[in-house]
């Protein structure tokens, strides 16, 4: 099985060759394929899912000043096995898989499983290969890239997140907000408020 090809596109080469087809090698073929050397690849799926949830983590922590709730959105998000199908596919670790007939021929949702736990378990492989920083720099360019399309699509972050987040990356602040009326009984205030930038009111509602 040549799968230097796929290590082009991951752009990571083992060392530990069996650890990748490990990976690749979902329960199924082993059904078809009883003399097969090497287990099927749910172990490394849970391996890799720790540490995908762990680069995500980590990422979002560093980069987004968003509150807890708002991040683990967004980690769920990344971590949706529709969207790690879409990277599975896009990185064409499919077409090495090994699956049983059967499973080829399945296109619906239980396919999108399979591909998002495969992502996952070559991740996993590549941890035990060559450690977490390899993980790091492979979940960021290959996966977390796509955050920013994955933020508009989704809309995760509600108004005032956006803001926040488009102020502090342009101006290096955190926008206030200023009451500037109130009206109503006491247990059923309205107030009118607007979103400042340094001095300058930028939006009021």
């Amino acid at each position: 099985m040549n799968l230097a090809p796929l290590e082009v596109i991951l752009g990571v080469r083992f060392r530990d060759k069996t650890l990748l087809v490990n990976a690749l090698t979902h329960r199924s073929y082993l059904n078809e394929n009883r003399t097969f050397p090497l287990p099927h690849n749910e172990r490394l799926e849970f391996l890799g899912d720790a540490v995908l949830e762990m680069a995500i983590t980590e990422h979002l922590y560093l980069e987004y000043p968003n509150q807890e709730g708002e991040l683990t959105n967004l980690r769920s998000a990344v971590a949706n096995y529709k969207f790690l199908a879409e990277v599975c596919r896009g990185l064409r670790i499919e077409d090495f898989m090994l699956m049983s007939k059967g499973e080829w021929k399945d296109a619906g949702r239980a396919r999108e499983v399979i591909l998002a736990n495969a992502i996952e378990a070559v991740i996993g492989a590549m941890y035990l290969d060559a450690g977490f920083r390899v993980c790091k720099e492979f979940i960021s360019k290959k996966i977390l890239v796509a955050l920013p399309k994955l933020i508009a699509a989704q809309k995760i972050f509600d108004a005032k997140s956006q803001l926040q987040e488009s102020v502090q990356a342009k101006c290096k602040i955190t926008p206030t907000y200023k009451v500037l009326k109130e009206s109503g009984p006491d247990h059923n205030m309205m107030f009118f408020t607007a979103a400042m930038i340094g001095e300058i009111a930028v939006g009021s509602g």
